[in-house]
């Protein structure tokens, strides 16, 4: 068995966008450090998660090698091939895909098809002799997952059979021998877990992304194959079992061997709509028997988490019914083979909170009333309360909720705002103030400091009949990105040093403003205009004083080259001497 989970958060890559809480059905995720992880004792993996993942964060667990390890160690490894593989792979001979496959290593292919029938002549006989008249589905078993974990009171509605892969692989083994090996392909990621916890039966689980990597790695295209005679099913090809991958289809071919004909089928698929068609079942009084079939993915495993192909559900589903036949007279039989299997119960814990307590959960993302409830969804889950549950069973971080974090950055940059000793306003691209200071009330003046106290911040005020003066430079400052635009201003009887900075081109633009009559600015300005002169006067000395250091070394330079030129060592002045005085020195 492999210990590794089929679903994991590779925690490098997640970006906190919860789009994984969002459409995971049972919320089997937790955010810790804003970084998402599957809980897998939660989990039914439906493979949602990894669908949805916009950074390709949620990974799926990596079984290739492990195949390839078993080709060279097992004479015959023979493929379940999915029913799905007709939509899957479209108009590719069945016998070119056996051909491509084959050339991988394998020594066969079979059809997983062959066990669903066999699933569904024991279905017949299941319904036949139970006491019970409604009858649950365990083909899917990401269904079988659900039903386990939240709603354990349909346990014994399930049926008591094996999925089709499982009773597939007991067809194989009986037929070719118990040391063969076994790989499934197929569009399902809980097929991995089946996998999992019968590796005597099925070795390993792949996905037909699986195979389309390992075609390309081999530079093989199923399509351009030549088959052979030899390239076919084995043992037999199937019939009626093809139509289990399209919703309804176990139930039609169920009905093909049921004599009874006033059982009923109803089929469900996708998780939300099986998770409804499910309430109230069980009081639910039925004189017949009902059988219903439930699958994971919206029209069925066409439509499965690793499928490739997206074409339209219509079309897959025709697909699957022109390949489908009825059942031959010839068939594998299986006498002495039981597909019967229990399915124990593994409920998810249900927590009942008071409302005491959902409201302490709630102030924790600032929700003290229920109109600050928005229910936007934006962390994932449909309702605050329900985002409450989550951070009570510590599955979720108040960093999740949107709108708390955006009220907690607007809190913090109004506390800052109102804290600073200048008048400060931010201004939108309709010259309407966003948020202000009572220091800027106080320095515009007038009726503006009344208007402040009313409301505080000025939200939504008209910067231009508050402060005509200033609304030229706001508007300036919205045109082109600037840091640090000052401009003095007067009102009135003040003189006023405005300086305007960029926040967002065309959308936001800030300003600080200062009364530079007043003492303590004058101060302020003194002292900055005093530091302004004293560093430029540092740096003028200093470039004094290199190019004064600079033309004396030059001037050293020159001298002592014009003294080495009349400078002479003493022998020399020795020999000069005696030249003069020599009779034929002239």
């Amino acid at each position: 068995m492999n210990t590794q989970n089929p679903i994991f958060t590779e925690m490098a890559k997640c970006r906190d966008c919860y789009k994984c809480v969002r459409k995971c059905p049972v919320k089997a995720i937790q955010v810790v450090n804003d970084h998402a992880a599957i809980i897998p004792g939660r989990c039914v993996y439906c493979g949602n998660c990894v669908s949805a993942c916009p950074v390709g964060a949620k990974k799926l667990r990596d079984d290739v090698s492990r195949v390839k390890l078993m080709l060279r160690q097992k004479e015959k490894v023979i493929v379940s091939l999915a029913p799905s593989f007709i939509s899957e792979f479209k108009g590719i001979a069945p016998s070119k895909l056996i051909h491509a496959i084959k050339k991988l290593g394998f020594w066969a292919v079979s059809e997983t098809a062959l066990g669903a029938q066999e699933i569904s002549k024991a279905c017949v006989n299941e319904m036949e002799k139970s006491d019970t008249k409604l009858h649950i589905s365990t083909a899917c078993p990401t269904i079988v997952e659900l039903v386990k974990r939240y709603h354990p009171e349909f346990i014994s509605y399930l049926t008591p059979l094996t999925s089709p892969v499982i009773a597939h692989c007991k067809m194989l083994r009986k037929e070719f021998g118990e040391d063969i090996g076994i790989v499934l392909i197929s569009p399902c990621i809980a097929k991995k877990l089946e996998s999992d916890s019968s590796p005597n039966l099925l070795d390993v689980a792949l996905t037909f992304d699986d195979l389309r990597s390992w075609f390309e790695e081999h530079g093989i295209d199923p399509e351009k194959e030549s088959a052979k005679k030899t390239d076919v099913f084995v043992p037999v090809s199937s019939h009626d079992g093809a139509l289990y991958p399209i919703d309804g289809g176990m139930a039609e071919s169920i009905d093909y061997y049921s004599q009874n004909k006033e059982t009923k089928y109803m089929a469900f698929s996708g998780i939300q709509f099986s998770r409804a068609a499910l309430q109230g079942l069980e009081n639910l009084e039925l004189k017949n028997n009902l059988f219903i079939e439930l699958l994971a993915c919206k029209g069925g495993c066409i439509n499965g988490p690793k499928s490739v192909q997206k074409d339209g559900t219509i079309f897959k589903r025709l697909c699957i019914a022109d390949y489908a036949r009825e059942p031959e007279a010839t068939e594998v039989t299986t006498p002495d083979l039981v597909f019967s299997t229990t399915t124990n119960p593994d409920p998810v814990p249900i927590i009942e909170y008071d409302d005491s307590e959902i409201a302490t959960a709630l102030l924790r993302i600032g929700k003290s009333s229920v109109a600050d409830e928005i229910n936007c969804g934006g962390c994932g889950y449909d309702s605050c309360r329900k985002l409450a549950e989550a951070l009570l069973e510590d599955r979720a971080e108040p960093s999740m909720c949107v709108s708390y974090m955006r009220n907690l950055a607007m809190n913090k940059a109004n506390a800052l705002i109102r804290s600073m000793p200048a008048g400060v306003a931010l201004v939108d691209e309709h010259l309407s103030i966003i948020e202000c200071n009572r220091k800027f009330a106080e320095i515009i003046g007038g009726d503006t400091l009344d208007i402040y106290d009313i409301s505080p911040g000025m939200s939504g005020a008209s910067l231009q009949k508050i402060a005509p003066e200033l609304s030229n430079s706001f508007a300036r400052g919205l045109e082109k990105e600037v840091h640090d635009m000052r401009k003095d201003v007067r009102i009135g009887n003040k003189l006023l040093r405005l300086t305007i900075f960029s926040i967002e081109l065309d959308h936001i633009v800030g300003g600080v403003l200062q009364d530079i009559t007043e003492p303590a600015v004058q101060r302020e300005q003194i002292i900055q205009k005093a530091q302004e002169v004293i560093h430029k006067n540092v740096t003028t000395v200093q470039q004094i004083a290199f190019l004064l250091g600079e033309n004396a070394a030059e001037t050293e330079i020159m001298l002592d080259s014009l003294t080495s030129s009349f400078r002479m060592e003493p022998s020399n002045m020795g020999d000069s001497l005696m030249n003069e005085d020599s009779p034929n020195a002239h």
